[in-house]
């Protein structure tokens, strides 16, 4: 039974649960089973919950969502699951145990659809690299290939779901953290619209990062988006709410749609891989009646400037970080308790005065209106590869003594097309239409305007239907 749950996606595996034929109490024993078979392999889950777990999945009170017994792993970053170890990767929030005493806004929608929370999944430390290597827990390997990575910072949420621990997993994306792991460990990741999904109460929606998940299907990603997208009081940034549900929306023709493509960095080498990937998606994008040509916002030629401002928001942000968690453990954080590219990263972002930060927000709130301009004159999608390197061997990206930005710098080429888009606010979604020679995953990205999930969705799901990605699975899963 274990064996053809696992193959299942969220809403199949509901499915069962409302039909009767199976309980959700036996979906989670299939995951806590997967998960012991598999995560010695790829240590994607650091933190297990299964007696919580059990227990919820057996009571009466499990909320009749429409997830109602689906187990689901939570991302060890910002989403805080009440009495639950809370670790963002950092070495002190380990050793000293720290656990969550609340829940937080998108938890709160998870347990309101259903999902039973089995584990926490492994994240570089508070995010910051485009690996998931970090000191505190070890590496994440892909299961597609352990001797490579499986991209940051949501590699250990990617790894499950590849791997079939869990149909979907908690995901969050402040540069490309949900669209890398999903483009090198063969996902669907959806990066939503600023606002979208709540970020309460720790974080701010009109921030870069945002919450969704991971999936190997279209539809689980819009199912889930509909249970997640839904504002609290106090939220600062609420995305425009859809015409329709987003689930509705798989399998609706877009009509025809005129799309943009850029195969390629303006910058950073791009492997012919990732480049035949935007080859793959505009020939069937061309077969389904939409308008594709070499086209793309101005603005992406300028990536070196845009990205000075956004390491100018990173750096501030992780060292505002290091504060939240030295007042989440009752004291300062020292350069001890942190890896060293963070503790330097840190101390850049304090280095920066308060009038330099406030212009290097109003410099790329001017990117974020140039690149709307390019969708408001008639484009509607732009087509470009997720990353433009396949994914990394274990240890590359890795920072070393003598090189402490190591993981930093290492990450460009796996975050050059995808944090521009967490500057604007726009959503863009991930999927895995090819692979290399050895049979390593490479995404595509599809961008559409602000508040355009729809869109998004649409397309996604016809590309979908003829590639049939979720049909390959990799060895660790078949």
């Amino acid at each position: 039974m274990s064996d053809e749950l696992v193959r299942l996606d969220t809403i199949a595996q509901a499915e069962l649960v409302r039909g009767g034929e199976v309980k959700p109490v036996e979906l989670v024993e299939a995951a806590i089973e997967r998960i012991e078979q598999i995560n010695p392999q790829v240590n994607a889950v650091i933190h297990r919950l299964y007696e919580k777990a059990i227990d919820v999945a057996s009571s009466p009170d499990l909320p009749d969502g429409p997830f109602r017994g689906v187990p689901f792993l939570l991302k060890d970053l910002w989403p805080a699951s009440a009495g639950d170890p809370y670790c963002l990767g950092v070495k002190a929030m380990k050793e000293a145990g720290y656990r969550h005493p609340i829940d937080s806004n998108i938890v709160t929608r998870y347990r309101q659809a259903g999902f039973v929370i089995v584990g926490r999944t492994n994240t570089p430390e508070l995010g910051l690299v485009a690996t998931t290597e970090p000191l505190a827990f070890g590496p994440t390997r892909n299961p597609w290939n352990t001797n490579h990575g499986t991209g940051g910072s949501s590699g250990g949420s990617a790894a499950a779901v590849a791997a079939g621990m869990v149909p979907a997993a908690n995901a969050s994306d402040g540069g490309g953290s949900i669209r890398i792991p999903a483009a090198l460990c063969g996902l669907v990741g959806l990066k939503p619209s600023r606002g979208r999904v709540s970020m309460g109460p720790m974080q701010d929606e009109s921030g870069l990062s945002c919450q969704h998940v991971v999936t190997r299907t279209v539809r689980d990603c819009a199912a889930i988006l509909d249970v997640s997208a839904i504002p609290f009081p106090g939220d600062a940034v609420m995305a425009p709410p859809p015409q329709n549900t987003y689930l509705s929306e798989v399998g609706k023709p877009p009509g025809r749609l005129e799309i943009g493509l850029m195969d390629r960095s303006a910058t950073i080498e791009t492997h012919p891989d990732c480049r035949a990937a935007v080859t793959i998606s505009a020939k069937l994008l061309e077969e389904m009646g939409h308008g594709v040509e070499v086209a793309h916002p101005p603005a992406l030629d300028r990536i070196p400037d845009l990205a000075g401002d956004f390491m100018t928001t990173w750096s501030v942000n992780a060292r505002a970080s290091l504060s939240r968690l030295g007042n989440l453990l009752g004291r300062n954080l020292t350069e001890d308790d942190v890896e060293p590219g963070t503790w330097l990263l840190a101390q850049a972002g304090e280095a920066v005065t308060a009038p330099d930060f406030v212009s290097s927000l109003g410099r790329q709130s001017a990117v974020r209106r140039e690149m709307a301009g390019w969708w408001a004159d008639g484009w509607d999608l732009l087509v470009t590869p997720t990353t433009v390197q396949p994914p990394p061997l274990i240890g590359d990206l890795v920072p070393t003594e003598a090189d402490p930005f190591r993981g930093m710098t290492g990450s460009l080429p796996y975050a050059t097309m995808t944090s521009t888009f967490n500057v604007t606010g726009q959503p863009a979604i991930s999927l895995p239409v090819h692979r290399t020679a050895d049979g390593l995953p490479v995404g595509v990205q599809l961008v559409a305007a602000y508040g355009r999930e729809d869109l998004l969705i649409r397309t996604a799901a016809q590309l979908e239907a003829e590639l049939r990605w979720s049909d390959i699975r990799p060895a660790l899963h078949a």
